[in-house]
């Protein structure tokens, strides 16, 4: 058990791990305290939330409550169509081109890592159904498959009319992450008449970012909003309205929208969570206080990577380097093994890197507390200066 988890205890609170996993991931604590005390009796009506209808009023207060606070922390005005849909980000790389890709046009991707290529892959398995085409405007893989920045502007190859230009703000996999330098800005299609859709299952409200650029944002809720089985979609509704109408109702995006996402039975629990987080992040700040919380964390392991000699690797260039996924290396498997080990019995969790790449990955999403990240940076040093 770690320091921080001996002061946790002492102060009267259950100890935490220090949760660095890629999702799903820590939710803050003050969120889950208000769901154990509502749990068995919701607002004094004798059943759970998880017990109450969809179509009833207990519940679909907090469902409009939840809509309204994604709406409130993007910055959306009424032009958007918010919509909680289910399935994942990995849903919404088939009903995307399903949606918004007709017959005879064309979708640009831009990939600069795995759920990059995922979407390209699910995207081209659409046209099948009577989608469109989709074009690989930029790939930044290196030869044996890695990748170590985002796109670049002039390496992109555009498609004049395209249906849309989708992108992947944060690579949770390869920690390589959009628009956070003036040097690595998100494309610009917009201003080509192009709409630009958005994955940012990771970093979503983790920064601030102008919708302005965007026609579409999505996201897993799993990594900073709530838990895992609530999607969350921003969508202008010019483009709900564009959509194909041939489809399966449950797979049309303007079916959720009409339905104000109660088409159909939504993941009741999941967005009263949703709505818990949130309602924090609105405590805490909002988002803009939020970024240089996260920010500052980010600066705390990266200055380990890089002042440690060599003995910690980042392979992300230094203008694409997630704030939310910080990844890299140690001089041998053996010693990322034991790293892993050594922390775990410090009570720091989920640091392992994906199975795709190895390594060590730290997620340091909105709710992982900058003690953790500190408690982690020394740990870093510590291990360091023993085995280096």
């Amino acid at each position: 058990m770690s320091r921080l988890q001996n002061s946790a205890r002492t102060e009267g609170a259950s100890p935490r791990a220090l949760n660095f996993g890629a999702g799903p991931a820590a939710l803050p604590r003050a969120a889950l305290e208000r769901a154990k005390e509502e749990l068995l009796d919701f607002e004094s009506s004798g059943m759970s939330v998880m017990e109450h209808s969809h179509r009833g009023k207990p519940y679909e207060k907090v469902h409009y409550e939840a809509l309204a606070l994604v709406a409130k922390h993007l910055g959306l005005s009424a032009e958007w169509d918010v919509l909680f849909l289910q399935g994942g980000a990995s849903m919404v790389f088939a009903t995307l081109p399903m949606n918004l890709l007709e017959r005879g046009k064309v979708a640009d991707y831009v990939v600069h890592g795995t759920w990059g290529e995922k979407a390209v892959t699910e995207a081209r398995a659409a046209t099948s159904l009577g989608a469109g085409d989709v074009h690989l405007a930029a790939s930044t893989v290196a030869q044996g498959g890695s990748y170590a920045r985002v796109a670049r502007e002039d390496e992109l190859t555009l498609t004049p009319g395209a249906a849309y230009l989708h992108c992947t703000s944060n690579e949770t996999i390869h920690g390589i992450q959009y628009g956070l330098e003036a040097s690595t800005p998100f494309p610009r299609s917009r201003a080509k008449g192009v709409p630009l859709v958005v994955d940012m299952s990771s970093d979503i409200l983790g920064r601030t970012v102008d919708v302005s650029e965007f026609d579409v944002l999505y996201a897993g809720a799993q990594k900073n909003i709530g838990p895992s089985g609530v999607t969350i979609m921003a969508i202008r509704k010019e483009l709900t309205a564009r959509g194909r109408s041939d489809l399966p109702a449950i797979f049309q995006y303007r079916t959720h929208a009409e339905h104000h996402s109660l088409f159909n039975t939504p993941p009741t629990f999941g967005i009263y969570l949703v709505r818990n987080v949130l309602q924090w992040l609105e405590a805490e700040g909002g988002v803009s206080v939020i970024e240089v919380r996260n920010r500052k964390k980010a600066r705390l392991i990266y200055a380990q990577i890089d002042e440690s000699g060599g003995f910690y690797v980042s392979p992300v260039e230094k203008p694409s380097r997630s704030v939310m996924n910080v990844v890299w290396r140690l001089p041998t498997p053996e010693l990322e093994t034991r790293f892993v080990a050594q922390a775990a019995a410090e009570g720091m969790v989920g640091l392992n890197g994906h199975r795709v790449v190895g390594g060590i990955r730290a997620s340091l999403y909105n709710a992982v507390e900058l003690e953790w990240v500190e408690a982690l940076a020394s740990f870093m040093g510590e291990f360091a200066r023993r085995c280096g």
